[in-house]
């Protein structure tokens, strides 16, 4: 939980001191622990299909089209005395985006498998890999890690771009900041995977991104690296974090895993420590 200690997250989450190739080794069983060595790390490395990449492909595509349309549209209809309106958007979107953050990560975290038709591969598998291999995400390159947040913004873009060509002057008026909030929203989903591997990069960073990372504008690596000690409970907002703490000092996730289990049965987890004690 949040409360364990340093040397609890230094023995219990994999060390990233060198993101290209490193892996932890159980003495006992002489088999990876954690890394790209890892079997169930490279099953799941295997299982990126060409298929996925057009998709991923066409997703941020059209979604560097929408957001294009759109901020100039939104650039079009600007009033600069309600700019602080616009910054309260901002900060809506930020908080909103780390909450579903939280809400994604944690759903295919904990629940469900990478042999469930379609979402298994498309969508879980990702999240069974980079806890056997954090690092494995600053191994990606922008489309791998980017394309599937890039994708989810599109329907929401579109519907805003529809409204923008659509809409008479005084209902883009009057609509004006909700269009703000949802753009805004869009941004930070888009560019959650982003932060996300940036938490995970330890050489290499721009002093700019850094500097955000400290002053905890985006998500820092100390902070992040709560969620990696080992079974992964916690902790699960990305975007910024800004909201981790407060969930897990009202149980937000335990409470939710604990009506879901008694309802269903189901074990939080379960096909996540599959992947994690495969050995070949």
């Amino acid at each position: 939980m949040a409360s364990k200690s340093e040397d609890d997250i230094l023995q219990n989450s994999m060390a990233e001191d060198d993101q290209n190739g490193n892996e932890s080794v159980n003495a006992t069983a002489q088999i990876p622990r954690w890394g790209p060595q890892h079997a169930g790390a490279k099953e799941l490395a295997s299982q990126y299909t060409r298929g996925k990449r057009i998709q991923e492909t066409v997703g941020l595509s059209l979604s560097f089209f929408l957001f294009a349309f759109n901020f100039c549209q939104l650039i079009y209809h600007f009033q600069p005395e309600n700019w602080y309106i616009i910054l309260a958007c901002a900060l809506g979107g930020i908080l909103t985006a780390d909450f579903f953050s939280g809400l994604v990560h944690w759903g295919a975290d904990t629940w469900g498998s990478v042999d469930l038709p379609v979402l298994g591969k498309g969508f879980i598998r990702p999240f069974r890999e980079h806890h056997i291999d954090p690092t494995s995400i600053t191994r990606h390159d922008f489309i791998e890690t980017n394309g599937d947040n890039f994708t989810v913004t599109v329907p929401f873009l579109a519907y805003m771009a529809y409204k923008f060509v659509t809409f008479s002057p005084e209902q883009i008026y009057q609509a004006y900041y909700w269009e703000c909030f949802v753009f805004l929203l869009a941004i930070f989903v888009s560019l959650t995977n982003q932060f996300h591997k940036w938490s995970h990069t330890y050489f290499g960073l721009p002093r700019w991104i850094t500097l955000l990372q400290d002053l905890h504008i985006v998500l820092p690596r100390k902070h992040h690296r709560i969620h990696h000690v080992a079974p992964h409970e916690t902790y699960f907002c990305i975007t910024t974090g800004w909201l981790n703490y407060p969930l897990e000092k009202i149980k937000f996730w335990t409470t939710l895993e604990a009506m879901i289990e008694s309802a269903t049965g189901y074990k939080p987890r379960s096909d996540d420590l599959k992947w994690a004690q495969k050995t070949k």
